[in-house]
């Protein structure tokens, strides 16, 4: 997006609404499904609904947490003062909240092995506001802010619409810097624990090593990444020091990106047939992959109803029994995924 002037924001808006027709791929791949779809598992407080959201993340108590647009989409944060950040139980009761009037877009959250949270707002208020990521302990307590508010840029400590962030097995980070804006950064940005530079890879375009869309990453116990670059259909696997390793188209268009333990993870929540729409990916089937790291997939969870731009979870979070938890964009829901 742009810019919060909020001209992007509208833009991505209406890209959704006007294709809500758009054709959907509907035949399934030939893998199994051991998976069953729980919904209904979050409760709102009174008066207000869940919005649109791709960022959630599992604590080590099975807690879980949602980053979401402030019960809308495009644009609402900015004129809202509720809380985006939900804590939920388990069992899906409200915890705490905190972050009203903190971000502008919210599009990522991820809890590190001390249970900090570390939150992505991917939206802009030039000059102002957002383009930044953010640590936090659990009651809200700022820990740590990277990137100038408000400021665009590809420098040392900059960012231009960051998507997501993985942590190495050093406890290093590595940042998703961009998102489907022609004019944010495509690139991964390497940085210590502490937020000071190391390196970054990746340019834009259609090549190897290169990113249009780029929208979640994961990084494995050995510190290969996996790179969703959602735009060009396929997910990319680099090594440790930014070397490719490998393309894969068979695991869809990826919008979320999980690893544990060594299990892949990953959802496709906009691919379709849709001629010279967004999301063209013909034959791919919205849905969850469930795989082992070498790219074999064991499992696929289909979306059962796809329609519009997006549906289904945008991200997902997955907890160490194995329970899947999405977020969905164009739903606006909270669901789990539970093995039979």
């Amino acid at each position: 997006m742009k810019s919060y002037s909020l001209t992007t924001l509208f833009a991505i808006g209406s890209l959704y609404a006007t294709a809500a027709t758009g054709q959907q791929n509907t035949v399934l791949p030939d893998y199994p499904n051991s998976y069953e779809i729980v919904r209904d598992v979050v409760e709102m407080p009174a008066g207000r609904q869940m919005g649109s959201g791709n960022a959630i993340d599992i604590d080590s108590r099975g807690n879980v947490w949602v980053f979401e647009r402030c019960g809308g989409n495009n644009g609402a944060c900015p004129e809202s003062d509720v809380d985006p950040v939900l804590q939920f139980s388990p069992e899906g009761k409200l915890l705490s909240s905190f972050g009203s009037g903190l971000f502008v877009w919210p599009h990522g959250i991820v809890v590190d092995e001390d249970d900090n949270l570390w939150i992505i707002d991917a939206g802009v208020i030039e000059g102002e506001k957002g383009n930044q990521i953010f640590k936090f302990t659990q009651d809200g307590t700022l820990l740590l802010e990277l990137g100038e508010p408000g400021v665009r840029g590809d420098g040392p400590g900059q960012f231009n619409e960051p998507s997501d962030l993985a942590f190495g097995p050093d406890g290093t980070l590595y940042i998703l810097d961009g998102h489907i804006n022609p004019d944010s950064n495509r690139r991964i940005v390497h940085m210590t624990a502490e937020g000071d530079f190391i390196e970054s890879w990746g340019s834009k375009g259609y090549g190897p090593l290169q990113f249009e869309g780029p929208h979640a990453i994961a990084v494995d116990s050995s510190g290969r990444m996996y790179i969703g670059d959602r735009t060009n259909n396929r997910l990319q696997v680099l090594s440790p020091t930014g070397e490719l390793l490998a393309i894969w188209t068979h695991w869809g268009r990826p919008s979320g990106i999980r690893i544990v333990g060594d299990t892949l993870y990953a959802v496709d929540s906009e691919s379709r047939a849709a001629v010279g729409e967004y999301g063209y990916n013909p034959g791919w089937h919205r849905g969850i992959y469930v795989g082992h790291l070498d790219g074999t997939i064991t499992d696929f969870i289909p979306d059962p109803s796809p329609s519009g731009a997006t549906s289904f979870p945008e991200g997902i979070g997955v907890s160490d029994d194995g329970v899947i938890w999405g977020a969905s964009v164009g739903d606006r829901e909270v669901l789990k995924f539970v093995k039979r």
